[in-house]
């Protein structure tokens, strides 16, 4: 069995931050869909800083490019959603205006997925955990809109 290095635990960490972060937020946002998208929802896109910082860290010290690329996926997918939400102001989800849906959608599973394969190349078990959180969140993410 492989010891994990403090490099490979800080992106374990964030990954797991990221799908909990998710989980919270599509709970909050099928609950109160109103109040909270309008005063809380962009702190999801602001953690992707954060996010950004630590790929960046990685990346420094060498680490393989599947460890250090989802946060700047983070990152990209952060500042497209927030330009067309809150910037924009654009009603893109019901109807789906395929112009801004299909950019988002390949940027947050571009996100998810580079934060949850790695995970198999880490701990195997870890990819498993994820991907049931991964399915927890796509679930909550179906039904609350």
């Amino acid at each position: 069995m492989t010891k994990i290095d403090n490099s490979e635990t800080i992106f374990v960490i964030c990954s797991f931050i990221f799908q909990i972060i998710l989980i919270m937020h599509f709970l909050l946002r099928k609950w109160f869909f109103d109040t909270y998208i309008l005063q809380y929802g962009w702190i999801v896109y602001a953690l992707s800083v954060p996010a950004a910082v630590v790929s960046l860290i990685l990346l420094l010290r060498g680490k393989p490019w599947s460890l250090w690329l989802g946060g700047f996926l983070y990152l990209g997918w952060a500042i497209y959603g927030f330009t067309i939400e809150y910037i924009k102001g654009a009603q893109w989800r019901s109807p789906i205006y395929w112009l801004y849906f299909g950019p988002y959608l390949l940027l947050y599973l571009s996100t998810v997925m580079f934060y949850w394969w790695p995970l198999a190349i880490v701990k195997k078990r870890l990819w498993y955990i994820y991907a049931a959180l991964f399915i927890i969140s796509t679930v909550l993410n179906l039904i609350s809109h």
